[in-house]
């Protein structure tokens, strides 16, 4: 599992790749806090080379929500491929995110 924070613009793009199991989530962790400290901007989590996301990979995508939320932030997800959409349907998670 990597992650990759950039600027694109005004908005501040996490890159995700690889398998976001429950090992991976405690991995980037603290990379997502950072991200959760900024998130009265704009944030776009760029699922693009995701291959597989598990509920601790969820889980940190609503942290990311939450802190969003609280601090007026947007929240964006993009490029996810079937079978992650598949998940976010089934969990509900598609209707809590705005999918770009």
């Amino acid at each position: 599992m990597n992650i990759k924070i950039e600027n694109e613009g005004s908005a501040i793009v996490a890159r995700l790749s690889g398998r976001l199991d429950t090992a991976a989530a405690a991995e980037i962790a603290p990379d997502v806090q950072a991200l959760a400290e900024q998130a009265a901007g704009r944030i776009i989590l760029d699922c693009t080379e995701l291959a597989y996301i598990s509920s601790s990979g969820l889980r940190l995508f609503l942290t990311l929500r939450k802190e969003s939320a609280a601090k007026s932030g947007k929240l964006q997800v993009r490029n996810i491929n079937a079978d992650i959409r598949q998940v976010f349907m089934m969990t509900g998670f598609i209707s809590l995110f705005e999918i770009i």
